[in-house]
């Protein structure tokens, strides 16, 4: 006859405690995995976004990862919350808006002005083949390329420089989006947007608030369509000045 031999209590407990860390991560993965997942479907889907690569990438990005470890418990509400330098991360139903209106293909290049956390252009960089991201603020631009590369996106450049000038070197641009409130749109940004080709802006008041805008370059002219009320934060540098 043969006896189970007993595991001392000492070393049960050294188990166990080694297994909790890991079980705490699962746990709270399972709880983002699953606020990201009502986000979609409730502030997003059900307010009728329904780009099917637009939603994908959103349930798939960390969007907690990209905000301050004290607001990760919010990082998935429908509501903007603060990066740091004055700025903030946008709220996801009008990421969802603004990219779905960008009504953008996977060859397309898009130039993205306004880094801040670098959300807008984890999304942009799971639907499209090229970004790149303009931020006038050198913490935010530094802080958003690290997180990028961590996250393991290889399609997006951020470079730390006064968006109002664009970024000719890569111009043409298939899409350009602003993610700050702007009086007029920047005439270097029409410049570097190809034919036929769209830009989505927060255009109004930089002080109260702003009206979405989509405008399509058709001949070298903006055909420009109005598509909701907006508050963002206001675009700073050369814009300031006109």
């Amino acid at each position: 006859m043969t006896h189970a031999r007993k595991t001392p209590l000492r070393t049960l407990t050294a188990a166990i405690l080694l297994l909790l860390p890991s079980v705490l991560l699962a746990d709270a993965a399972d709880q983002y995995t699953a606020a990201r997942q009502r986000m979609v479907e409730q502030d997003i889907r059900d307010r009728g976004v329904k780009d099917p690569a637009v939603l994908r990438v959103m349930g798939e990005i960390p969007r907690h990862l990209m905000v301050d470890e004290s607001l990760r418990a919010r990082a998935y509400g429908d509501h903007p919350l603060p990066i740091g330098e004055g700025q903030t991360i946008s709220q996801p139903y009008v990421v969802a808006l603004m990219t779905e209106a960008l009504r953008l293909k996977p060859f397309d290049r898009v130039l993205e002005i306004g880094t801040g956390s670098g959300y807008q252009a984890a999304v942009l960089a799971g639907i499209v083949k090229e970004v790149y991201s303009i931020e006038i603020r050198r913490p935010l631009a530094d802080k958003a390329a690290k997180t990028l590369a961590g996250l393991g996106y290889k399609n997006v450049k951020v470079k730390f420089a006064d968006g109002y000038f664009g970024w000719e070197e890569y111009a043409p641009f298939d899409a350009i989006i602003i993610t700050a409130a702007a009086n007029h749109i920047p005439p270097p940004l029409i410049k570097q947007l190809k034919e036929g080709g769209r830009l989505i802006v927060p255009l109004g008041s930089t002080v109260y608030f702003q009206t979405l805008t989509l405008a399509t370059k058709k001949k070298g002219e903006l055909d420009v369509e109005q598509l909701a009320p907006v508050a963002f934060v206001p675009m700073t540098g050369e814009v300031e000045k006109r």
